[in-house]
Formats: C-alpha cells, structure tokens, sequence
C-alpha cells in the first residue's frame, strides 16, 4: 500500500512539471503586444515670446554672506536669483509645453541626458524640462559638498548627496509633473525647477522671451506656460500641417 501511495505522488508531480513547461498559447493569445512609440515627425511649429506688462518685480537677492566657501566664488555685489529676468518685457526661464491633445500617444524617451550643474552655489540651468525616465545627469561644479533634494507632489522624492568637485550621477523621473521643485539642504537659497512630460514638446525662454515646439502633427492643442513669480497661463490652439504658428504670452501686473 505504501509503495502504492509513493508511485501515485510520484505521477502526479511528474504531470504537474510537464504541465508547467507545456505551450501556454492561450496565456500568451491574451497578452496584448506592447504600444509602439508615436513619431515626432510632423511638420507643424508653435513659436512665440513670453512677454510682461507692468512693474517688473525685484528678483530674490541670494543671501550666501554666511557661507564663505560659496560667497567667494562670486563678484562683490548683490547675487541675484534668477527667479524675475525680464528684459525689454521679455521672460526668461519660462517653460513652454503642450499640456493637452497628445493623450494616447507614447513617445519614445530620449537618452540624451539633460544636465543639471551645481556650480557657483546655484542650479544651472534654473529651470529646465526633461521626459518621463530620461536621464537627468546632476554634476557637482564647485568645490564643496551640494546635494539635490527633489520635491515632487506627484511621485516619490529623492536627495543625492555630491560631496566632491567633479562628481556625477544620474537620477530619472518615472512620471509626469510640472513643476519639480530642487533645492539644496546645505545652501538653503539654492532652488531651481524641472517639468517632467511624457513627450518631447516642451521649451525654456531664454533671454529674448523666445520659445519654439517643432515637429507637431496636425491638430488641436492646448498649450500653457509656467513660471516661478508669475503663475501659468493657458491657450487653446489649432495647427495645420506645415504651419508655424506665432502664439505669445502675457504676463500682467496690475
């Protein structure tokens, strides 16, 4: 009896491991294949200016008197935040994007890194955009310890520590959000900003105010601009293959 009961165990696990490697067609039938990436191919182009009406407001004045290691890396005078460049009522470091009219499209990611540098005791550049899961290459320019603590409201937060001159590492957002606000723990004046998508759309002004969106497809979209002090602002537009388009923003003190 007993050797009855051992051949019988023995037969019903010899079934169950051929049973596990056997075609398990109907599993894999019902996998759906994985979307393919949207081309950034179109012909079509949003450009404009970020503009500002009114009293320009002071920039923030770094205060680095207590840091002797970071204020000597810069001239004598006031060190200006970044937060309000305006000139001749152009904004810089104002970010562009398309915010709607790409929904269920997938784009592939870029592997380019985008750069962000700890250098005179401040993020440069102060404000900047990156796609989902694009690396994010974060240097250490100056010669003392920096670390960068993300605070995004929508995914999880993270602080890196960048303790010598010369040092590099690279970090990624899995998801989207605009803004992700930086900040440093050891210089508490240090901040900048990163606009997490998940498509390639998206532009910083520079100093003349000026931004551009290449290669959209045909349709309509919503675009809207961010910035530090003065808010966001939205548009709804409409592009035509192998249109550019002239779209501005404006910001108003009253």
């Amino acid at each position: 009896m007993k050797n009855t009961f051992q051949v019988l165990m023995l037969l019903l696990s010899v079934t169950g491991i051929l049973q596990g490697c056997g075609p398990q067609q109907e599993e894999s039938a019902s996998v759906p294949p994985a979307p393919a990436a949207a081309s950034v191919s179109g012909t079509a182009s949003l450009q404009g200016e970020i503009l500002f009406e009114g009293a320009v407001p002071s920039q923030t004045v770094l205060q680095m008197d207590g840091n002797p290691e970071c204020r000597a890396l810069h001239p004598p005078g006031p060190i200006l935040g970044g937060d309000v460049l305006v000139r001749e009522g152009r904004v810089q470091n104002a970010f562009v994007y398309v915010k709607e009219g790409l929904e269920g499209k997938i784009f592939e990611t870029s592997p380019i890194p985008v750069v962000l540098d700890n250098h005179t005791c401040v993020y440069e550049p102060h404000v900047t955009g990156a796609m989902v899961n694009q690396p994010i290459e974060i240097r250490n320019s100056d010669p003392t310890l920096h670390n960068v603590h993300a605070l995004p409201e929508k995914q999880a937060e993270w602080n890196v520590g960048l303790p010598f001159q010369g040092m590099k590492l690279v970090k990624k957002f899995p998801a989207p959000e605009v803004m992700v606000r930086l900040k440093c723990d050891v210089h508490p004046w240090m901040a900048g900003y990163i606009g997490v998508l998940p498509h390639p759309y998206f532009s910083v002004t520079g100093p003349d105010g000026r931004f551009a969106l290449k290669n959209l497809r045909p349709g309509n979209y919503t675009v809207a601009v961010w910035h530090e002090r003065f808010g966001t602002e939205e548009q709804k537009i409409t592009v035509a293959e192998d249109e550019v388009k002239e779209l501005n923003f404006t910001f108003i003190n009253r």
